[in-house]
């Protein structure tokens, strides 16, 4: 059956099982919007901005494991979403992006809307294709999705010129695409896993150190079946968190720059130390040459590139996490009674760490008056569901939700890590909560990050999506202000922002409902009118203007000297 290709490209991703897309329309795309408009299969969603198109294809992407897609025209519309692009470039979302291009033979010739998408995306995209020929276009797409989810995952660009969407041809669409020179590996080589099991049962000080990739890799139940089963401690990185329950005696909590006192101690102590679909970003290590300085590191992770890219390596593992920690689990297996003698022989090591826990827990001033963010986050937490997705945006309030918030299933919390995407967390939640309409989705955002994209306010009335936005407001941009406070004698250079918006208005004027809290006792009745009322709330919390947020490791400085008062 011939088909134009804007008609095969959603032929394809009804396909590969896409049933949301996030997209804005234009000149090089009005074909493809023209075949989507009787195209009842998928639901198209319309953000306000291309950049948060993305955001949400990716905030999809995290809470559902499924790959997002997000379209968008030609020139400004396509370099809108470099930003959205790269936030999961460095997280490793598995998403595709389809961008308009102007006809093939104008290509190279300035024409209006025109932008080389390709070259500008090469750096931030796993991989990226010009499709030229409307026969290419079903295998191009069938590979971008594998490529987007296998192996390291990430995301794959589409760049489609209006002229192919026009075109016909036969449609078929492969069963399975072989691309040379790209072969995931999935299965850990015996030997290795077999070595990795040899040091964890001659360990006294072990940590196991976790990162994204167990998420990324729904390998959570395989980590903490061995974790338990070995009695080793867990801590994780912020991509990490709740891949491991934050509730189990073993869990470290945060490590790094704003981790646990009592994580980073046992970094710097351990005599193993087990990292699990990590990359030993330079916020987790600080500086490298004190980095676990007495351990020997086993690094699992089926990115070969990432393996001894940033510290020493004893024993590599590439493979795919979930089935790298099976196997260690069935060699473990039949070593039965000596690993209950290396679970007797941690328990002074736990019980170190249970003293750094007991002294240094992760606290803060209370106030029976003022409010104080860490205690906004230990609520959501209290009066939420167990089942509750959180997103955030970046800065302090980033930074308390993982430190007080508590997260016990994975995909339950979607954050920029690598990027540090300030305006990512509206949209995102938006993402997830299209993927889980029934699901409490809450977003956690500073009063800076949210004005980058609140316009997003109109896409979640207009869908009926039901998010719980909750502004931390202190009227500041108040990671960097905080650097100012501790590193730059109190300039706070461009980080004042003092304009009273009234937040609740604003949310009332894209047809929300708006909330707020200033002071403490009126926070848990904001929370409880907030999570009762149907659709979109926005719940603002004036909160202490110069909290800070402790422990906190200074740039370039060693785990252990961490600041933990101010």
């Amino acid at each position: 059956m011939k088909m134009n290709g804007a008609r095969i490209l959603l032929e394809c991703l009804k396909l590969e099982g896409v049933d949301t897309v996030f997209g804005y329309p234009g000149g090089t795309v009005i074909n493809l919007y023209d075949e989507l408009f009787s195209f009842k299969e998928i639901r198209h969603i319309l953000p306000r901005h291309e950049q948060a198109g993305v955001h949400a294809a990716d905030g999809f992407a995290r809470a559902t494991g499924k790959v997002g897609v997000a379209i968008a025209t030609s020139g400004p519309g396509a370099t809108n979403t470099i930003t959205g692009i790269a936030t999961a470039y460095m997280d490793s979302i598995p998403m595709v992006i389809i961008t308009g291009q102007v006809p093939t033979a104008l290509i190279g010739n300035d024409a209006f809307q025109e932008a080389d998408i390709i070259g500008i995306t090469r750096p931030c995209t796993k991989h990226n294709f010009l499709v030229k020929d409307v026969k290419d276009l079903a295998t191009i797409v069938k590979k971008a999705f594998y490529i987007a989810r296998t192996g390291r995952p990430g995301p794959v660009l589409i760049d489609l010129p209006k002229d192919v969407q026009i075109a016909q041809t036969e449609f078929k669409y492969p069963d399975t695409v072989e691309i040379r020179g790209y072969k995931p590996t999935v299965e850990g080589h015996p030997k290795q896993i077999e070595k990795a099991v040899s040091m964890m049962l001659h360990a006294k000080k072990p940590v196991i150190y976790v990162g994204g990739g167990v998420v990324l890799g729904d390998a959570g139940a395989e980590l903490t079946e061995l974790a338990e089963r070995f009695g080793f401690p867990v801590t994780t990185t912020l991509m990490g968190l709740g891949s491991f329950p934050e509730n189990n005696p073993l869990s470290l909590g945060l490590l790094g720059m704003h981790g646990t006192y009592y994580a980073n101690m046992a970094i710097s102590n351990c005599d193993l130390l087990i990292a699990v679909a990590a990359r030993f970003d330079d916020r987790v290590t600080g500086k490298i040459a004190t980095f676990a300085p007495h351990a020997k590191i086993i690094h699992i992770d089926v990115d070969p590139t990432s393996i001894k890219k940033n510290v020493r390596v004893d024993l590599p593992i590439v493979g795919d996490v979930r089935e790298v920690l099976g196997k260690m689990l069935k060699v473990s297996e039949e070593q039965g009674d000596d690993v209950k003698q290396v679970k007797e022989a941690v328990g002074p090591w736990i019980a170190e760490i249970d003293g750094w826990k007991a002294k240094h827990p992760v606290t803060y001033q209370p106030s029976s008056t003022i409010i104080k963010p860490q205690y906004v986050i230990q609520r959501l937490r209290a009066l939420s569901e167990p089942d509750a997705i959180v997103a955030t945006d970046v800065g302090q309030h980033q930074m308390w939700t993982a430190q007080f918030f508590g997260f016990t299933k994975p995909r339950t919390l979607l954050s920029s890590g690598g990027l540090g995407t300030m305006g990512y967390g509206l949209p995102a939640a938006m993402g997830a909560q299209a993927g889980f309409p029934d699901r409490q989705v809450i977003v956690v955002v500073g009063d800076g990050g949210f004005q980058m994209n609140m316009q997003e306010l109109a896409t979640l009335v207009q869908n009926r999506l039901n998010v719980k936005i909750v502004i931390l407001n202190n009227n500041f941009l108040g990671m960097v202000r905080q650097w100012q406070e501790l590193f730059f004698d109190k300039r706070y250079s461009s980080t004042c922002m003092e304009l009273p918006i009234d937040f609740v208005k604003l949310a009332e004027a894209f047809g929300a409902t708006g909330l707020r809290a200033d002071k403490t006792d009126q926070v848990d009745e904001v929370i409880k009118q907030g999570f009762a009322t149907a659709g979109p709330v926005l719940m603002e919390f004036k909160v202490a203007r110069e909290e800070k947020v402790l422990p906190m490791v200074p740039a370039g400085a060693s785990l252990t000297e961490m600041v933990l008062a101010s």
